[in-house]
């Protein structure tokens, strides 16, 4: 492989903001759920290249002959690779893909194939686009876009706020993440925040019902959290983190108070029981990264405390990714903290968000 970009290489990133800006010269699109990737080819190789650069290229088998098919003979492009059931983004499913065995990998690729999305291009034949500014990249990539077919795709865009407005609360009903906002005169700078996304950001009142020591054993490095259920079950729903370390310390004392005097009464006691998490959300359950566990890795608490954290998203009745612990509420009963408050938004087809018109 001999191409004006060469892998391993990171791809652009982008810094969160709080609203979609309302000032500047900016394309936006829709922000995918799903594994960045870069794709190189040059003519009849082709590699595919994550986000920490580890390459992609043996698990999705099914996405190479037809970027094969999409794309010049020698270009590097950057995109998301996706996987959908019942019309919506499915992350689980896409995380399922990534498997040492060979035989799973071939038999995923059919169960649950994946597509790509592509969104920028790098280079096109021996011109290194890099440097050039994101609106030619982008009229680069819409002339290549002619030969896609699916389950490769051409991101929706637009240069319109009232527009990308719209796609931001809609799009979220397909299981998309947020919004890009991309500067039109930027140029592609690896590795650097240079962008901008606005994701979802919602809080919840939830019952701390244990807790996990910071991996360096100085202070409580998550809060475990749940929900009840219609019926007064408890849910295990994530986690709380990203505590400052005086704020560490501080937890220990305060959970003190709260810890149960025998783990057994906890609503989760179960949890190293395989059969236990089929009847309800656990924390740890167990998979073939954890095998068997005979002991318990957390502190469990009374149950007793209610915090507001934010959230970004919810997936398969948890909490999408660590949640951000906000404030005690002693106002709440541990009771009151159900499912009932959690936002749910209206589904929209991924097909309507891949046909958008911008």
């Amino acid at each position: 492989m001999d191409l004006p970009v060469m892998p391993p290489l990171k791809p652009m990133l982008a810094k969160a903001i709080p609203a979609i800006p309302d000032e500047g010269d900016l394309a936006f699109e829709p922000k995918w759920d799903g594994f960045r990737c870069l794709v190189f080819r040059d003519g009849d190789e082709i590699e595919l290249g994550s986000r920490n650069t580890k390459p992609l290229t043996r698990y999705f088998p099914e996405l190479l002959d037809p970027l094969m098919a999409a794309l010049p003979e020698r270009c590097v492009v950057d995109g998301e690779i996706i996987v959908s059931l019942d019309d919506e983004l499915a992350f689980d499913a896409l995380q399922q893909r990534i498997h040492p065995a060979e035989s799973r990998v071939e038999r995923l690729s059919v169960e649950t194939p994946a597509e790509i999305v592509l969104f920028d291009v790098l280079a096109v034949d021996d011109v290194d686009l890099t440097g050039e500014p994101f609106r030619d990249r982008r009229r680069v990539l819409e002339t290549m876009s002619v030969a896609f077919e699916p389950p490769v795709y051409l991101v929706p865009s637009t240069r319109d706020r009232a527009t990308a407005q719209e796609w931001y609360v809609a799009f979220e009903g397909a299981g998309l993440d947020g919004l890009i906002a991309k500067p039109r005169e930027g140029a592609y700078i690896p590795d650097k925040r240079t962008q901008f996304k606005v994701k979802h950001t919602r809080t919840a009142d939830v019952v701390v019902a244990g807790y996990r020591m910071h991996k360096d054993s100085e202070g409580v490095g998550s809060l475990l959290v749940g929900l009840h259920d219609d019926e007064g079950r408890l849910h295990h729903m994530g986690v709380a983190a990203s505590f400052k370390a005086s704020l560490r310390a501080e937890l220990v004392d305060v959970l003190a108070p709260h810890i149960v005097d025998d783990p057994a009464e906890h609503p989760w006691a179960a949890w190293v029981d395989p059969e236990a998490h089929a009847d309800g959300l656990m924390p740890g359950a167990p998979n073939r990264w954890s095998g068997g566990r005979d002991s318990i890795d957390w502190v469990p608490l009374r149950c007793d405390l209610v915090a507001e954290v934010k959230y970004e998203a919810t997936l398969n009745c948890r909490f999408r990714g660590t949640t951000r612990f906000v404030r005690w509420r002693p106002d709440r009963d541990p009771e009151s903290c159900t499912y009932d408050q959690l936002e749910v938004p209206v589904p929209i087809g991924l097909s309507e968000v891949l046909g958008a018109e911008g």
